[in-house]
């Protein structure tokens, strides 16, 4: 028989089949995030679904025309582009101009996933890259729409957001208040201002056990970040406010329900052990609170996510687990050897 004409590939062992694969977990990730996409339409209106359905697309068309003009294999049918661009938008007010979100998606697609080597190869999350890049539109990215607004899907101008902004509960808590005239229950249901794809807590959590059962991810980076972030505003509560009640508001306000499910657990940028995942939680709540009480800007999930995304290679590097029949050397023999 001429083996050359066979279709074989070598790997290293142990061989495992699996019937995951990219595009079925990332099919799993699209239908998590369906209950936070549909919280969104419910709070903001219709133009929600559109934020969310142009940076979709213009994600995919960015990804298949880079492939093509560098000549490389399509990935569209991956379905990765398509989380990126929901993932965005959901980091977005509801209020974003397309423009500047479509901006947002080449900046994603093609210079923090494509140009680094494509799926796998990023070293930082692409929606949070491109988020953070954003911010060169400060006051675009700052407008936050009250909830029940219902924006209609045409272009967003500042006269059709005149009047409908209001502040959220994350700038209350940024000046060491509680957030007036929002209750617990408004953040954990999504009655508040804020990113169209963030408000609702419930609607995350929902995706998250999605997610849990279909082993797409595992607990350790969620709840790492969670309780890092639970425990720190517990332990230090501003304003003289109650410890549980801050601590209360903190967690269930602003990003750290959609960073700790959708975001810090991103296969190509979070450590691959479960010992270096807590510590890349711990790290992200860490710096989360830190950015929340000491910087400028009232929120810090998407730069701790991204300062930690930074350390991973040195995480698996020293975070790794003893190789299979590895034996280590007594003091003794390492004595012997240095004298040789």
């Amino acid at each position: 028989m001429d083996y050359k004409v066979l279709n074989l590939k070598a790997s290293s062992s142990p061989h495992i089949r699996a019937n995951e694969d990219v595009r079925s977990i990332m099919l799993d990730v699209v239908l998590a995030m369906v209950p936070a996409l549909l919280a969104a339409i419910y709070f903001f209106g219709m133009r929600a679904l559109t934020v969310t359905a142009v940076s979709v697309i213009a994600c995919v068309v960015f990804e298949y025309l880079y492939c093509k003009i560098m000549k490389k294999p399509q990935t569209i049918g991956d379905l990765s582009a398509v989380v990126t661009g929901m993932l965005l938008a959901f980091t977005c007010p509801v209020s974003i101009p397309y423009w500047t979100l479509i901006i947002g998606d080449a900046f994603a697609i093609i210079i923090v996933k494509q140009l680094y080597g494509g799926l796998g190869k990023n070293f930082m999350n692409p929606a949070l890259g491109a988020r953070a890049f954003m911010f060169s539109w400060a006051g675009t990215m700052g407008t936050w729409v009250a909830n029940g607004s219902h924006m209609t899907i045409g272009p967003s101008t500042p006269e059709a957001i005149d009047g409908i902004t209001a502040a959220t509960p994350l700038s209350f808590l940024h000046q060491g208040l509680m957030p007036d005239g929002t209750s617990l229950m408004n953040c954990f249901m999504g009655q508040v201002g804020g990113s169209l794809g963030e408000v609702s807590a419930l609607m995350l959590i929902i995706g998250g056990i999605y997610l849990c059962w279909r082993k797409v991810i595992s607990l350790h980076i969620p709840l790492a970040f969670i309780l890092t972030v639970a425990v720190l505003t517990f332990l230090f509560p501003q304003g003289g406010q109650d410890g549980m009640t801050w601590m209360l508001y903190n967690v269930l306000s602003g990003g750290v329900m959609l960073g700790a499910i959708f975001m810090a657990t991103d296969y190509a940028s979070s450590p691959i052990t479960h010992k270096g995942q807590i510590i890349f939680g711990i790290g992200c709540g860490l710096i989360t609170v830190f950015i929340r009480y000491f910087g400028t800007y009232s929120e810090g999930v998407c730069f701790a996510i991204l300062v930690m995304n930074c350390t991973v290679w040195l995480i698996d590097r020293y975070v790794k687990p003893v190789r299979f029949g590895f034996v280590k050397a007594e003091k003794s023999d390492k004595k012997e050897a240095a004298a040789k």
